[in-house]
């Protein structure tokens, strides 16, 4: 990816996060996960009744690689919050399962 495309890439990301408090980056959409994980954050995030938004990494080559260099974080999903990094699966579910996600989801 040259560096204009990786500044476009990074542009619509913060566009995308700009636009809605939680964001979630992951294969599929919250009516169709294209993964487990994937599956895991939105079955998560719908039992706290929070609108969120989610983007189809798989969709976009460019954005599934520069949402990885954007955060730092090697794999996907990543969720968002008020554009901050939460983490990815593994970091929401613990998160939920100390019963420390709510605060943030709701802050």
């Amino acid at each position: 990816m040259s560096e204009s495309d990786n500044n476009l890439v990074i542009e619509k990301i913060k566009a995308d996060l700009s636009s809605h408090p939680i964001v979630v980056y992951m294969k599929g959409t919250k009516e169709e996960p294209m993964c487990g994980f994937s599956a895991q954050v939105v079955q998560i995030l719908k039992g706290y009744g929070v609108d969120f938004k989610t983007i189809n990494i798989l969709e976009d080559w460019d954005l599934r690689e520069g949402i990885k260099a954007f955060s730092s974080w090697p794999t996907i999903p990543q969720v968002y919050v008020k554009g901050k990094f939460i983490g990815g699966c593994d970091i929401t579910s613990e998160l939920h399962r100390k019963g420390e996600l709510e605060a943030i989801l709701r802050s």
